[in-house]
């Protein structure tokens, strides 16, 4: 029998696949929740990402980019319906905001037009603050009201590595619970990602060029990303109340699949990683495959 895996469930790359699986998704956990209003802030996101919006460029980071951000959107609509499985009320509104919370909290690596210096990985330290301002100066592009403002910045400061969430003045408990769900669908769409691996390759650039010397070079962040793997673990745990237990009953409503899929993902990429570097068989970006990933960076990087 084949192995059911996250990355067969839906086509990942394609934006209007990851939006039908996820409004069908909200359709079983919330009834009343306005998806017109969420599918119009979703489309609103994949133009602004494409360069659809006349004072912004599109998307030019190759790790933080449009697909990461449906990635994330889909956990985090994934992540809802598991906690209300669960028993946790998320009202009609609290759906909109986490919706938009997700969608825009990248937002903060896009450039405006009038900006030729570099691309938006310069502004990585800066991405979640300028993410939040995004939200506030756009909110109403995606179907937010201005009462609601506060809970979605805060849910995206939430997801600021550098941060404690009991540190975040979050204006409910509410907004608190989804911000942490939020930080926890940012990690699990990026490490259950099928080219994670390669794309980190990627990821060594945009920091590069943030002046964020804390890797060598690609080789030592792949190194250095076993021991992230453990760190976003104890996290998620410690720090964002385990809320991705929350995945499995998603798994087990939706699809009927009684495991966590993007705990198995993950689990195989940390196997994988630890695998190719304790082998002493050469490069260890050789075995990196996938997606074509390690000849774009060779091509545009060495």
């Amino acid at each position: 029998m084949t192995e059911i895996q996250l990355a067969n469930l839906v086509q990942m790359d394609s934006p209007k696949a990851v939006l039908e699986e996820a409004a069908a998704t909200i359709a079983c956990f919330s009834a009343a929740a306005d998806l017109p209003a969420i599918r119009s802030a979703f489309d609103q996101t994949v133009s602004l990402y494409r360069g659809a919006w006349p004072d912004i460029k599109g998307c030019n980071t190759d790790y933080h980019d449009l697909k990461h951000v449906t990635d994330c959107f889909l956990a985090m609509v994934r992540l809802m319906h598991g906690a209300v499985e669960n028993g946790l009320c998320i009202t009609p509104r609290q759906v909109h905001q986490a919706a938009v919370a997700a969608l825009l909290h990248d937002s903060g690596y896009l450039q405006n037009c009038d900006d030729t210096l570099g691309t938006g990985a310069k502004f990585t330290l800066s991405h979640v603050r300028r993410s939040m301002d995004f939200l506030q100066r756009y909110h109403r592009v995606f179907g937010l009201q201005s009462s609601e403002i506060n809970a979605c910045m805060a849910m995206i400061h939430c997801t600021d590595l550098g941060c404690t969430p009991a540190g975040i003045p979050f204006p409910d408990p509410a907004s608190a619970r989804l911000g942490k769900m939020l930080a926890t669908a940012d990690v699990l769409a990026q490490m259950a990602d099928r080219t994670y691996l390669e794309k980190l390759l990627f990821l060594f650039y945009e920091l590069d060029e943030a002046c964020l010397n804390d890797y060598c070079d690609e080789l030592d962040l792949l190194k250095r990303s076993r021991d992230f793997f453990i760190q976003i673990s104890d996290r998620m745990k410690n720090q964002l109340d385990g809320s991705d237990r929350f995945m499995i009953h998603h798994f087990r409503s939706r699809w009927h699949i009684d495991a966590d899929l993007y705990r198995t993902a993950i689990d195989g990429q940390h196997a994988y990683l630890k695998r190719i570097l304790k082998n002493g068989g050469g490069d260890p970006r050789n075995r990196l495959r996938r997606g074509n990933v390690v000849n774009e960076v060779r091509a545009r990087y060495n």
